[in-house]
């Protein structure tokens, strides 16, 4: 873990874990689909048994370049497949299993989906991931030490001949194998096998290494949520921390390991015929969007294809639909042509300008404690949402702010949170203000808003 050494006001030294450069891009990527596919999707179950027959999987029309043309109509920065589920199928000839799409009857067993979606990806300008569960109901050597040989050989095998490999999902489902028994993963090992062949490739699972669970599947990052976690004791699946520590973080961790929302566009995690009608509405989801990027996580969107291999009009509907809410949303900047000072002194402000005023840029000005800064309008503007944003490559060190609203000289509201991180995005009730304050009332080390913004949104998507 690499650790900032951080100047606070006071002069104090501390540590703080700061992200990997792989971590900064993968924090970058904000919004990124999951496609949960497999022989589920024609059984219509969500854990499969491992016994299906591999001819179950003939999808007619499969297209991975329909999947990245949706993707990126919908502002999606990647893909993460499902390569391997519980069931054990492998969505690519892999010569450490006999249950693959080389044994079914899709292309006469030559077909390849993580080839055909890695090249789709690639032409696309979308980043490549792959979901591959550890457990195997499938495999005659899950249960004994001769399966870590396997899943070691099949993550060898699916970065070799289909990298880069962007985000590697493990989650840590761990059932009985056609054998009876439960395998003893050997973690430590698989993750020093993508280390060794693709350093680039960040990990996901309940505690890491480089990305956590956020402890539901709904799409909601705790407030606050801290991009810290501790993870000496624990392990993936039943001896994870509790749901409620994985939501939030540890306030005061160890090792920065950031939390990815995870949540499904359907009831389901595999395409469902009878939850055609059940499709998430581009509302619901920019409500989702509120809970899990607007609190400094990653969203996960599930979009499983249906039988035929693509993704139904309902589904993509909603999602172009979510991305213009958000294009409409986020478009204008109303700070644009405002000043911004920093505070000195509950008397006096310094006019020297604090240039923060884009969201996406990286630059502040750091070596100082700024405590609190003034935003200074024009004149009225209206609005009912404020984001911020911290310089994480420093680390996380706003620990609480508040931010208060003023028409003229007069206190018209306050606005009050603790974590920001990448990104925070605040709502309220709509108001007409001049200026407003921001206090840093509580921080380790420096505080480093990188950038700021207000919107006047529909009052309809304001966060409840």
């Amino acid at each position: 873990m690499i650790f900032a050494v951080i100047e606070s006001f006071s002069q104090t030294k501390v540590l703080s874990p700061v992200p990997t450069r792989p971590q900064l891009a993968w924090h970058e990527t904000e919004y990124y689909l999951m496609m949960h596919f497999g022989p589920n999707t024609f059984t219509g179950k969500e854990w499969g048994d491992g016994n299906e027959p591999e001819d179950f999987f003939n999808p007619s029309q499969l297209d991975c370049r329909q999947w990245c043309r949706i993707a990126k109509a919908a502002g999606a920065k990647g893909i993460i497949i499902t390569a391997k589920h519980h069931d054990g199928f492998c969505l690519w000839p892999s010569k450490f299993s006999t249950h693959t799409v080389r044994e079914s009857k899709w292309k006469d067993g030559k077909g390849d989906v993580l080839k055909e979606l890695s090249q789709a990806c690639k032409e696309y300008g979308l980043k490549f991931g792959v979901y591959i569960s550890p457990w195997d109901r499938n495999h005659p050597d899950y249960g004994t030490s001769k399966y870590n040989d396997v899943f070691t050989g099949m993550i060898k095998e699916i970065i070799k001949e289909y990298g880069p490999i962007w985000e590697m999902w493990w989650d840590g489902a761990n059932g009985e194998g056609p054998n009876g028994k439960k395998q003893v993963y050997d973690w430590k090992r698989f993750e020093n096998t993508v280390r060794q062949y693709s350093h680039k490739t960040v990990l996901f699972s309940d505690i890491g290494p480089d990305i956590r669970w956020t402890g539901n599947e709904k799409g909601i990052a705790g407030d606050p949520n801290w991009n810290f976690l501790n993870t000496e004791g624990f392990d993936r699946g039943a001896g994870a921390p509790s749901t409620d520590t994985l939501n939030h973080g540890n306030y005061i961790g160890k090792y920065w390991i950031p939390a990815e929302c995870d949540v499904s566009i359907r009831p389901g995690w595999f395409y469902h015929s009878n939850e055609d009608d059940k499709v998430k509405s581009p509302e619901q989801l920019f409500d989702i969007y509120l809970t899990s990027v607007g609190r400094g996580a990653n969203l996960l969107l599930n979009v499983p294809p249906d039988e035929r291999g693509l993704i139904k009009e309902k589904d993509s509907t909603a999602l172009i639909e979510f991305k213009n809410l958000r294009k409409k949303s986020f478009s204008e900047n109303l700070l644009k042509q405002a000043d911004t000072y920093y505070e000195f002194s509950q008397k006096e402000f310094s006019f020297k300008p604090l240039v923060i005023r884009n969201l996406d840029t990286a630059s502040a000005v750091y070596g100082i404690n700024l405590q609190n800064f003034i935003v200074q309008l024009q004149k009225p503007v209206k609005i009912n949402c404020i984001v911020l944003r911290e310089a994480i490559h420093f680390g996380q060190s706003i620990r609480r702010f508040s931010i208060v609203l003023y028409n003229g000289d007069k206190a018209i509201g306050e606005v009050q949170g603790t974590s920001v991180g990448r990104k925070r995005i605040l709502t309220f009730p709509a108001v007409t203000i001049t200026s407003f304050k921001v206090y840093l009332a509580d921080a380790k080390g420096n505080d480093n808003i990188s950038g700021i913004a207000a919107y006047l949104i529909d009052d309809n998507l304001v966060e409840k």
